[in-house]
Order: C-alpha cells, then sequence, then structure tokens
C-alpha cells in the first residue's frame, strides 16, 4: 500500500499534494513559518439567518433548496458572530504565521452577512485587508421574496506586506466572477474548481497553496489545474476521502467519478 502524502511531502517537492484529515488548528500549528505562498480557502460561514434559532439549523436546511441533502452535514457553522469571529482570528493568525511574509496571500470566501465580521478578523489576525472580489452564482440561486436575490458570495484578499509596484509580468486577476455553482455537487457549499484555479494564480510560480476548510476538495483541483502544489485539510471523513479522490484525477488528468475501467480514456497524453 501507498504511504499517503503528508505535508512535508509537499513542502520538500516530494509530493504535489497532500490531504490531511484533521483539524484547521491543529494542522496549521505543526506547519513551518513561511512555507506556504497563498491561504484559498472556503471556511463555514455560520450565517444562514438573523437568529441563533436560524443559523442553529443543519447546513443542509441553510444551504441546499428545500432543505434536501446533497451531501453530508460539516460542522463549525452554528456560532454567533462573535465566537465565529474569535475563530476566524485564531485560524487567520496561524496562517498568517505559514504564509510567505513578501509575496503570501490571502483569498478567503464569506457572503454578505459575514463580511464586516470576517475584514475586522482577518486585520485583528495583523493582515492587511486589501479588498474583495465578488463571485456572482448566477440568477438560478435561492430567491428572497420582495427583496434582493443573494446570488453573490465574496472572495476577501489580503497581504502581509506592501503590495509591490506594478512591474511587467505582474499578476492580475479579475474582481469579478461569473460562474454558475457545479450542478452535482459533492459538498453543500463546494465551490467551482475553475473558480479557484483563477484565485491559485495570486500563489508563486512553483509555490504551495492551502486550504484549511478544503471540503470536497475543490481548491485541490484549481490549484493543481494552475501548476501549484496543494496541502489541504478536511475534518470530515467523507469529504477528506473525496478530496483525495479528486486530487488523484487532477494529478493523473481523469475523470474521478468515472468507473476504473473506464479512467484511462480521460488520461492526459504526455
Amino acid at each position: 500500500m501507498t504511504r499517503a502524502a503528508t505535508p512535508a511531502d509537499v513542502i520538500e517537492g516530494r509530493a504535489r499534494w497532500c490531504v490531511v484529515e484533521g483539524d484547521a488548528l491543529a494542522v496549521l500549528a505543526s506547519l513551518p513559518d513561511g512555507c506556504v505562498g497563498a491561504v484559498v480557502t472556503d471556511p463555514p460561514y455560520s450565517s444562514g439567518g438573523t437568529s441563533m434559532t436560524a443559523r442553529r439549523q443543519s447546513t443542509s436546511s441553510k444551504y441546499t433548496s428545500g432543505g434536501a441533502a446533497v451531501a453530508p452535514d460539516f460542522g463549525g457553522d452554528q456560532m454567533d458572530q462573535w465566537s465565529w469571529m474569535l475563530l476566524a482570528r485564531e485560524w487567520l493568525g496561524d496562517a498568517r504565521r505559514i504564509t510567505d511574509p513578501v509575496r503570501g496571500r490571502l483569498l478567503c470566501f464569506t457572503d454578505d452577512r459575514q463580511w464586516s465580521a470576517l475584514q475586522t478578523a482577518i486585520q485583528w489576525a495583523g493582515w492587511r485587508w486589501m479588498g474583495a472580489a465578488a463571485w456572482d452564482k448566477g440568477e438560478g440561486v435561492r430567491a428572497v421574496p420582495d427583496g434582493v436575490r443573494r446570488q453573490c458570495e465574496f472572495i476577501h484578499w489580503a497581504t502581509i506586506g506592501p503590495l509591490p509596484q506594478p512591474y511587467e509580468g505582474c499578476t492580475v486577476i479579475p474582481g469579478c466572477y461569473r460562474i454558475q455553482p457545479p450542478s452535482n455537487r459533492s459538498h453543500q457549499t463546494e465551490k467551482p474548481s475553475d473558480l479557484m484555479r483563477q484565485l491559485a494564480r495570486l500563489c508563486v510560480d512553483g509555490g504551495i497553496v492551502i486550504d484549511p476548510f478544503a471540503g470536497s476538495g475543490s481548491t485541490g483541483v484549481g490549484a493543481l489545474a494552475q501548476g501549484r502544489r496543494v496541502i489541504l485539510c478536511e475534518r470530515v471523513p467523507e469529504y477528506a476521502e473525496i478530496a483525495r479522490r479528486r486530487c488523484e484525477a487532477a494529478e493523473a488528468g481523469t475523470d474521478w467519478k468515472a468507473p476504473p475501467q473506464q479512467r484511462q480514456m480521460f488520461e492526459v497524453s504526455p
């Protein structure tokens, strides 16, 4: 049986990716200073309503149409805003320590209800908050009767040091994305891998992207497609296994959902 890759394997160049099944705070604390080029992540929002009763609903009730569970529920999404902000400040502080202080970047998803809490936690943890990009999910998302459709999520981005002066060949990515959510999701809040690939461009060439809240692994798929190495952390076993299978397929150029006997037809020619 082949030994699973570890963060040390990725950092030292022996592997392109790894998935660690465990708690994000423990994983971040175990990594050396300045070892990653970008933190690209989609943590639980713990929103889904303006009252604690609404927030305490299952994630399938909050984030899937009609409450239908398309994938297992996930934890960490039933906190009040102050508790959520304290936790965010903690993991963002560890994430800052392990990120390259010169060229490192943070890209973190949130929604309109947690915009200000995340912005505060980012700065509280010592990052320089630089702004946010918008992800327009399209008009097929759940409507708000007699109100404004909640069809956008946001990607806060931050640096540790000052931005460099503009130079020839510097990386600039769009500030707004109109990409449909995956139609056949493996996670209740799965992000499109094409969107994650765009965000991974802000990691330096040859650098490492880390996602402390990996879910079903879209960050890994996008970062590998962009030629970056990846460390993923996910504490729900079912999602960690899906993330491994997706990264294996992304590295091999195959369709991870295809039966084993059919996967060869999807391989990318060398």
